[in-house]
């Protein structure tokens, strides 16, 4: 899999862009989620189905790439793990707790990543970064309203907390690793993602649900492996920018993730929206806006 190459002129806006849809993407990952579960999956069974099915998929590229992979697994094994867990515990959170909830917490994450930025890679906080931090974030606080400050409530929005947190230090380990190609890290995430997925249920009790029975399971199995064609395009769109874009960055252009989680949940499931949640989304595109057409890092 091979990037498409930015421009000279505007090194950062197509990366930007692409960021911007995949993170749109994903906003809408809790119908394929909640449609599993309905199948009778529970807890992050349905998150298991799904990426383990796209792993499956996956497979011949693994296989084909399987020298490359091993002589690079112990930088990949950083990304995928910090990723994957990110991931895992969000599409886990979305089963918990109500979908809104889940992404808002997990959009927690440019804080966490502009921290991590001026840590890690000594950037400076540019006056466009403070605008756009304040921006997205003073549209979770009044998308929250009533609910108050984002703290988490239930073990679905620990989850939602902590994956915006590890995927914070997940898109720093994907910026700061450049030899691998992106099929490669890639297969890092799906792998990380599995993996985290699967220790969730082996150890995680009855949380993150028990054992399915045999008739489930062959119902979603199918839908599992169809969710290739889904799942592939939005990790493209995803860790493709991460290389190219730093964590505060990727973290608020994923913002519009929350857009059309916030508009898609209440459309199509009971969750209320308003002129509040209305007024919150309208801050949060300002905030893309501002990380978009900020000329640098």
């Amino acid at each position: 899999m091979t990037a498409p190459t930015a421009s000279s002129t505007s090194p950062l806006l197509w990366p930007s862009i692409g960021l911007v849809i995949g993170g749109a993407l994903w906003g809408i990952i809790w119908l394929p989620l909640r449609a599993l579960g309905g199948m009778g999956l529970n807890g992050a069974w349905p998150a298991l189905v799904m990426f383990l099915g796209t792993l499956v998929v996956l497979l011949p590229f693994i296989l084909f790439r399987i020298r490359r992979l091993s002589a690079i697994w112990l930088p990949l094994t950083l990304s995928g793990a910090f990723t994957g867990m990110a991931f895992s515990f969000y599409a886990t959170s979305i089963s918990l707790t109500e979908v809104v909830r889940a992404v808002l917490l997990f959009y927690l994450t440019p804080v966490w990543g502009t921290a991590l930025g001026m840590i890690f890679l000594g950037e400076r906080l540019s006056a466009a970064r403070v605008a756009a931090i304040v921006l997205g974030l003073g549209g979770l606080f009044v998308i929250l309203g009533d609910a108050g400050l984002p703290i988490p409530r239930n073990a679905g929005d620990w989850l939602a907390l902590i994956s915006g947190l590890s995927w914070a230090f997940g898109s720093l380990a994907v910026y700061r690793l450049k030899e691998p190609g992106i099929g490669e890290q890639i297969v890092a995430f799906l792998l990380g993602t599995t993996v985290v997925t699967l220790a969730s249920v082996a150890f995680g009790g009855a949380i993150f649900g028990g054992i399915p029975d045999g008739e489930a399971l062959r119902m979603a199995a199918p839908w599992g492996l169809l969710s290739a064609l889904y799942v592939l395009p939005v990790l493209f769109l995803t860790i493709w920018p991460a290389t190219l874009l730093t964590p505060g960055r990727v973290g608020l252009l994923l913002l519009s993730d929350v857009v059309v989680g916030v508009i898609s949940a209440p459309l199509l499931t009971d969750e209320p929206f308003g002129m509040r949640e209305a007024i919150g989304t309208v801050l949060i595109v300002s905030a893309g806006a501002v990380a978009v057409l900020e000329r640098g890092d």
